[in-house]
C-alpha cells in the first residue's frame, strides 16, 4: 500500500474509485482547479484555465511559500478574487470540495503526484514528461484507469487544428509512405555555472520539494530552475522541450508502443558547469516489425536551422517530406524538387488542450481527449530509453510488451529508481 492511500485511509479511499466524478456537480458548475507547481509552467495553467467559462482555479500549490504567496497575489490583481494557498500538496489531495489538479511541478514529482491524485478521485492534467523513468509512467496509466480518472498530459500539439491535419496528410498518404521521423529540439541553453551549497531558504519545504528524489544539499543548480539538467530530478532536453517532438514523432507514424532497439551518442562539448545531461544528443529508435525509424536530436548553442525548423519534427515519405514547426503549423514539399504541397498554421494550442481536457473530466469520456494518460508513458518513455541508451554507451535491445530490455540488467536497473520514504511509487496503486 502507497503512502498516500495510507494517508487518505480515514478519507473514503475504498469507495473513491466508484464514483463517476470527484463531487456531485450541477452541469452548469465551475470545474474547482488547484495548480501544484507555480513558479514557471503553472502560471500558464492558470491563465489558461482562467479562460475557460466552466473552470476556475481555487488553490494554488507549491513547496516554496514565497512563491505561491506571490502568484496568490498576482491573481488577485489579474482576477479580483482571492484564491487559496497550500505548501504540501497531500492537504489539496485531501480537499473534497477540489474536483481536478494539474501538475506543474519538476519532473521527479509528475507521476506520483497524479497517482495521489487519480487514488483521491481528482482528475489530472500533468505537464510533459508524464514520468521520470518507465515504471512510473506505467503505474500512472494503472492509476487512472483503475480510479476512473480523466488524466491530460501537456502535449498541446495534439488540440492543434494545423497538426491535426498534418497527421491527416500522413494517414491517407500525402507524402507517400512514411518511414521516418526527426524530432529536433535546438534551443539557446547557456551554462549555468558552478553553485555551492547553501541552506535552503526559510519559504521552501525542501524535504517536500525533493520527494521521491534521494536527498542532495540544497544548492541553487538545482531549485528553482537547474534541476532539469541533472538526473536526479530531470531528463535533459530530451525529456523536456524533447517530449513534444517524440510525442509527434509517435504520433505521425502511428506507432503506439516502445521501440525494439534504441542507440544514442552525445556529451557535453562546450560549457565547464553543473549540468549533468548531454548538451549535445542524438538518438535513434528503431521499429524493425514496422520498417520505421525515429532519430531525435538536441543541440544547445549556434546551430542551423532545418528547413527553418529549429523546434519541431520532419516526417520523410516516399513522395515528399512533411515540416512540423512548433506547436501550430506544417508544410508540405513533393517529389524531388520539392515543390510545395499543403500547409497550414494556426493558433498556439495552449488554451484549447485545457479546454478540450475539461470537455472530457464533463463527458467522463476518455475518447473526448486528445492527450490522454498513454501519451504521457509512451513520449516519455521514449526520452527514457534513449536517456538509458546514451548513460550507458552502447546499443539497446528492448522488449515493448514486458517493458524490459533483453538480458541486459545493468538497464533493467534503471527503468526505476530508488525512492525516498514515504515518496514512494507504488508497485501496485
Amino acid at each position: 500500500m502507497s503512502s498516500r492511500r495510507t494517508f487518505l485511509a480515514g478519507a473514503g479511499a475504498a469507495v473513491i474509485s466508484h464514483l463517476p466524478a470527484a463531487r456531485a456537480r450541477a452541469a452548469n458548475d465551475r470545474l474547482r482547479i488547484a495548480v501544484l507547481g507555480v513558479n514557471g509552467r503553472g502560471t500558464a495553467h492558470i491563465a489558461s484555465i482562467m479562460k475557460l467559462p466552466d473552470a476556475e482555479v481555487v488553490t494554488l500549490c507549491d513547496p516554496d511559500l514565497e512563491i505561491a504567496r506571490k502568484r496568490a497575489s498576482e491573481f488577485e490583481k489579474t482576477y479580483g478574487k482571492k484564491v487559496g494557498i497550500e505548501q504540501d500538496l497531500r492537504r489539496v489531495f485531501d480537499r473534497k470540495e477540489i474536483d481536478a489538479v494539474t501538475i506543474a511541478t519538476p519532473n521527479h514529482w509528475h507521476s506520483l503526484a497524479a497517482i495521489w491524485a487519480c487514488q483521491a478521485g481528482k482528475d489530472v492534467y500533468v505537464e510533459k514528461p508524464g514520468s521520470h523513468n518507465i515504471f512510473e509512467g506505467r503505474r500512472m496509466i494503472e492509476a487512472a484507469h483503475k480510479y476512473k480518472r480523466i488524466v491530460q498530459h501537456g502535449i498541446q500539439l495534439r488540440s492543434s487544428e494545423a497538426i491535426q491535419e498534418a497527421v491527416e496528410h500522413l494517414r491517407k498518404g500525402t507524402i507517400g509512405k512514411v518511414y521516418m521521423a526527426r524530432g529536433l529540439v535546438f534551443r539557446w541553453r547557456p551554462s549555468i555555472g558552478h553553485k555551492g551549497v547553501e541552506p535552503p531558504p526559510d519559504s521552501l519545504n525542501y524535504d517536500l520539494w525533493t520527494g521521491p528524489a534521494q536527498m542532495e544539499p540544497f544548492s541553487r543548480r538545482i531549485v528553482h530552475y537547474n534541476w532539469h539538467w541533472t538526473w536526479n530530478y530531470g531528463n535533459g532536453d530530451a525529456g523536456n522541450q524533447g517530449i513534444h517532438e517524440t510525442d509527434m514523432c509517435m504520433w505521425g507514424l502511428g506507432l503506439d508502443s516502445l521501440p525494439n532497439k534504441i542507440t544514442a551518442m552525445g556529451g557535453k562539448f562546450l560549457f565547464d558547469d553543473d549540468k549533468l545531461t548531454p548538451e549535445v544528443l542524438t538518438t535513434l529508435y528503431h521499429y524493425p516489425e514496422h520498417k520505421k525509424l525515429i532519430q531525435f536530436e538536441v543541440r544547445p548553442w549556434c546551430t542551423n536551422l532545418e528547413d527553418n525548423v529549429g523546434v519541431g519534427n520532419i516526417f520523410y515519405g516516399s513522395e515528399g517530406y512533411m515540416v512540423v514547426n512548433g506547436y501550430n503549423s506544417y508544410e508540405i514539399y513533393l517529389g524531388q524538387k520539392r515543390e510545395k504541397g499543403p500547409s497550414r498554421k494556426t493558433g498556439e494550442p495552449l488554451d484549447a488542450h485545457f479546454a478540450n481536457w475539461v470537455k472530457a473530466v464533463r463527458s467522463r469520456r476518455t475518447e473526448d481527449q486528445n492527450g490522454p494518460v498513454e501519451t504521457a508513458h509512451s513520449a516519455s518513455g521514449l526520452a527514457h530509453l534513449g536517456n538509458i541508451s546514451y548513460r550507458l554507451g552502447r546499443v539497446l535491445e528492448f522488449d515493448p510488451v514486458g517493458e524490459q530490455f533483453v538480458r541486459d540488467t545493468e538497464a533493467n536497473a534503471m527503468l526505476t529508481r530508488k525512492y525516498r520514504e514515504p515518496y514512494v511509487v507504488p508497485q501496485q496503486v
